[in-house]
């Protein structure tokens, strides 16, 4: 097949016309066109006028001459999009491969070797996803936190209360496979087209279940409330994990897909001698705007179109201090969640449905931190650096797991905020008006201050001093590398570092990629087992 990019349609314009543009891009006739199937559809809202872009994928009579003919550099022969599964190794697994945590580093780490015939055993600090709903559910209505069931621990991982967005700047052929399991499980279709897919954490519960069912179905093994806490190494390989404080499981092959929260975890490996190094990372606040007002900067006299749903946006501020400032995990129509997963701390994050159909629109609003800002050496620096804001905006807003919160024009005046404007936050259990810069390091609140002016000029109405900011945002990433090798193990032998946890990935799809490419790694050194 040819892969034809760059064709546009306007708004009004129907899909049947991408036949013509198609046939006139290849110079031949419509009725030469065998077949097409649309590959990826993006918006461009850049001018005044929208249009939808496509990439597409064509069936033609005689390929090879329409390809020699044609010299427009859009046109090119279309990849192969297959995943083909690595050659096994050899080398014989006395025991099944153990893989820790069931986020997408975890889970699609154990679905490719379940695959391929490795039983894999997973074992899961937190519950199931139907279990682990209700207990987020007690903690957002009434502040109950379950240390080991929350929105950091449990089937899925971090991801699973999330926009559950599939997006990644990584170029991975993995990236389809990682798509096409999702539809498999049940994710809409249209994820493996549009240019910024999403599933919303509504969905992704369904998803989530339907690839712990194939990995079961595969031969593997997930257990639930298993949290490994130790390792049992020797000559410097690793040989059992202990699970629950009590039971061995014997192993040779661990891949730690523990997640960026496992703080304890993390403890336990740098007392087992697993070498890490401190990593940068961002922290902040959340943002929240009314979505009509992002629609409106976005989309202009089209705002509300239900063939462009709710807009989003991604912005980055660069201060002459060398701090930088950006958006991330942006929610359209969404929510600010309560993301903790320690006692006695606050941390928020973002969330929406697969309709994105709330009110308000929410972002993170972050600003880089690096090693030279934690205080210390030791590689879980950047760890007791989060605890540090997490516990002070929890002091600060109640000690009740209340967020600490301050309007945008109140934050710009230096001023406490004493009520609501037009923008209600959406934070649970409850927000408490609060100085954000007795909650943040002075100069994050320097670099957000500057980049509120900056992202102003981009999106008319961003600085609205109605708008809400809620923190704090701590968890954008892992402050920790757990170190490995070219052949992903670390200094341990048989101990794989994955994912978004151990400093390898930053997102759904990167994880879920990180994942499989570290189950690829474990299969060319092993034969399966059955």
């Amino acid at each position: 097949m040819l892969r034809v990019t760059g064709i546009r349609l306007g708004i009004d314009e129907s899909e049947k016309a991408l036949g013509k543009k198609i046939a006139a891009r290849l110079e031949i006739k419509e009725k030469e066109i065998i077949d097409f199937h649309i590959y990826r559809k993006s918006i461009d809202a850049r001018r005044s006028d929208i249009y939808f872009v496509y990439t597409v994928d064509v069936s033609v009579r005689n390929e090879g001459r329409v390809l020699a003919r044609c010299h427009d550099r859009s046109v090119t022969v279309s990849p192969d999009l297959e995943y083909h599964y690595v050659r096994p190794g050899r080398e014989k697994l006395a025991h099944r491969p153990v893989i820790v945590g069931t986020g997408p580093s975890g889970l699609f780490a154990g679905l490719i070797l379940s695959q391929m015939g490795y039983r894999p055993l997973l074992l899961e600090r937190g519950e199931d996803v139907d279990n682990r709903r209700g207990k987020v559910q007690r903690f957002w209505d009434g502040g109950v936190l379950d240390e080991e069931s929350n929105v950091q621990f449990g089937e899925g991982g971090a991801g699973t209360f999330s926009d559950g967005k599939l997006t990644t700047l990584i170029k991975d052929s993995r990236c389809r496979k990682v798509l096409e399991e999702f539809v498999s499980a049940g994710a809409p279709r249209e994820i493996l087209v549009l240019n910024k897919p999403h599933v919303g954490t509504d969905l992704l519960g369904t998803v989530i279940k339907n690839i712990r069912r194939s990995i079961i179905a595969n031969g593997g093994e997930v257990r639930f409330k298993s949290k490994v806490t130790d390792l049992e190494i020797r000559d410097n390989r690793v040989t059992a994990v202990v699970v629950n404080g009590s039971e061995f499981v014997p192993c040779e092959v661990v891949l730690l897909g523990i997640g960026h929260s496992a703080r304890d975890t993390f403890a336990m490996l740098h007392r087992r001698g697993v070498l890490m190094t401190q990593k940068p990372f961002s922290i902040g606040v959340r943002i929240e705007h009314p979505q009509a007002l992002i629609d409106a900067a976005q989309y202009g006299d089209f705002a509300g179109d239900p063939r462009l749903g709710a807009a989003d946006y991604k912005l980055a501020y660069h201060s002459p201090s060398g701090r930088s400032a950006y958006t991330f995990c942006m929610c359209p129509g969404g929510y600010v969640i309560a993301a903790a997963s320690e006692a006695g701390g606050v941390v928020t994050n973002g969330m929406s449905e697969y309709r994105r159909d709330g009110v308000n629109a929410n972002s993170a609003f972050l600003v880089g931190v690096a090693p030279g800002d934690y205080g210390s050496d030791h590689p879980l620096a950047g760890i007791e650096f989060q605890r540090r804001w997490e516990r002070m905006a929890y002091r600060m807003a109640g000690s009740n797991y209340h967020a600490p919160v301050q309007l945008v024009g109140d934050f710009l005046a230096d001023h406490p905020s004493t009520r609501f404007g037009s923008v209600t936050p959406t934070y649970r259990p409850g927000v408490t008006f609060v100085e954000l810069k007795n909650c943040l390091p002075f100069y994050i609140v320097e670099t957000i201050r500057e980049a509120l002016g900056h992202f102003e000029t981009k999106i008319h109405g961003f600085a609205m001093p109605e708008a809400v900011m809620t923190g704090v945002e701590t968890r954008s990433s892992s402050p920790v590398r757990i170190n490995r090798d070219e052949n992903y193990v670390s200094n341990v032998d048989g101990l794989y570092p994955i994912g978004e946890g151990a400093g390898y990935a930053g997102g759904i799809i990167s994880a879920a990629v990180d994942g499989i490419k570290a189950a690829e790694k474990v299969a060319e050194r092993y034969a399966p087992l059955v």
